[in-house]
């Protein structure tokens, strides 16, 4: 049975990539900050059967190499996708009130958690060379539409860096692609009092992403609820 490892698991994003991996016959393995976040995530999926939890910090430049160090060691099991989805603060703070500690705090979490996990994680899924891996990361609208500053700076980040990854994945065993969102998701029991969209329906664009072959180097378009259920893309050059 294949594996996802999950980064940001506990995180609304997060929280629809494992609810999707566990529909689709999947096992995951989600990296946790702590018991307590574990229990978080349990909570929302509703049971712990086929997770797997590793305790990492992912802000960290060591944490998924960390992970990664403990499959290769047998302590953790073998996975053959990747999914990440590490972001920061939502808000709207106006670039000259911006301060260095909110700056970094956010590229940290936005920017640097995501690459950190590519960097640490695809050499695994090269050397297993199993011929239907993926890597995956969720990205915002705010990179285009810029009316939150922090969150966007950081998504426009991404963006350069998935091109990078869907360029040097093009002909390798792993199939890179960026699902990019443009409407809140939240957790299934937050949604339902704020109106938007549950977490566990926008996983389903996650599970036709990993079963859908031709999907390779490109940009998953999740701009209406509707592309959540028939994929809408391109590739990223």
């Amino acid at each position: 049975m294949e594996t996802v490892l999950v980064v940001g698991a506990t995180g609304n994003i997060g929280v629809s990539a494992v609810s999707a991996v566990l529909r689709s016959k999947r096992n995951v393995l989600a990296i946790v900050r702590n018991q307590s976040s574990a229990d978080k995530l349990v909570k929302y999926i509703g049971s712990s059967k086929g997770i797997t939890f590793a305790e990492a910090d992912v802000s960290s430049d060591t944490a998924v190499k960390g992970v990664v160090d403990q499959v290769r060691a047998g302590k953790l099991p073998a996975f053959h996708h990747v999914y990440t989805c590490v972001g920061g603060e939502y808000t709207i703070t106006p670039l000259q009130e911006i301060t260095t500690e909110r700056l970094r705090y956010n590229m940290n979490l936005t920017f640097e958690a995501n690459f950190f996990a590519y960097r640490d994680s695809i050499g695994y899924l090269l050397e297993q060379n199993y011929p239907k891996s993926t890597w995956s990361i969720c990205t915002g609208a705010q990179g285009e539409t810029a009316t939150h500053p922090v969150p966007a700076m950081a998504q426009g980040a991404l963006f350069s860096f998935s091109i990078a990854a869907a360029r040097e994945n093009e002909s390798t065993n792993v199939r890179f692609n960026e699902i990019f969102l443009a409407f809140r998701v939240e957790v299934d029991e937050v949604a339902a009092k704020s109106g938007a969209v549950k977490a566990t329906d926008f996983g389903k664009s996650y599970e036709l992403l990993l079963d859908d072959e031709k999907v390779r180097s490109s940009r998953i378009r999740i701009e209406t609820e509707a592309d959540m259920s028939k994929l809408r893309y391109n590739k990223l050059f």
